[in-house]
């Protein structure tokens, strides 16, 4: 999630992916991944709220849905 920039936004999928990528193989799931990132404790530091649904939806935020729109808004993401 760090590797996320400022202002974009990254999907579960495309975590897996690129995860598959550095390590190979059969990593887990963008399921697995939602999993992780519903436990992040540093949210600040882990921007979490930049992971979002492949459909788009802004879904999986411990935050509150609201929270994580101002958050997205803030850094000037589309949404």
């Amino acid at each position: 999630m760090i590797t996320i920039p400022y202002g974009e936004t990254m999907t579960y999928q495309a975590i897996v992916d690129k995860l598959r990528l550095l390590y190979g193989g059969d990593i887990g799931s963008a399921r697995a991944v939602g999993g992780a990132v519903g436990h992040n404790p540093i949210s600040i530091i882990m921007p979490c709220h930049r992971v979002i649904g492949s459909n788009g939806s802004l879904t999986g935020y411990a935050g509150g849905v609201n929270r994580k729109v101002e958050l997205l808004k803030i850094e000037g993401t589309q949404i």
